[in-house]
């Protein structure tokens, strides 16, 4: 097995595709949309997180301590677009965990063409988002956030 089928089936179990949001006033909808993509793993597994980071080109790798744990994590849109979702395409995702990157992958690149600065194209990616990682925890409830782009 090569090690980019084998980093595709360690996302399946390791890997979270996520999309939070924050309410900006300063934006015409009022809301920020922040999709990521990360692995995280006990620190003494720091070599392995190192590799993928090496191997991907992008994101950051941050210390927990916490839980005593590295992540990898890719946050910045262009290189969802150009690096994470041509991946996950190339080397598929088995599981559940492919409807979640299916969804996110629409996400991204709503907010890739600037669709989530539009009201009603922002409810639709709110809608995709809550699919997302059903069982994370999240700062707002779905209907939290579409009352506050109705107003």
């Amino acid at each position: 097995m090569d090690i980019n089928s084998f980093i595709s089936g360690f996302v399946e179990g390791e890997g979270c595709f996520c999309v939070s949001f924050s309410k900006r006033k300063k934006l015409n909808t009022g809301i920020e949309v922040r999709p990521s993509f990360s692995i995280s793993q006990n620190k003494r597994n720091f070599p392995f997180i190192k590799r993928i980071h090496e191997i991907f080109k992008c994101g950051s790798i941050r210390f927990s301590r916490k839980d005593q744990t590295y992540k990898f994590e890719v946050r910045s849109i262009k290189d969802l677009i150009k690096i994470i979702i041509p991946f996950f395409e190339k080397y598929p995702l088995a599981g559940k965990k492919n409807s979640d990157f299916q969804n996110f992958k629409q996400v991204c690149q709503m907010i890739y063409q600037n669709l989530h600065r539009n009201k009603d194209k922002l409810r639709e990616l709110i809608e995709l988002a809550y699919k997302i990682n059903c069982s994370g925890k999240r700062k707002y409830q779905k209907n939290d956030l579409l009352k506050h782009i109705a107003r």
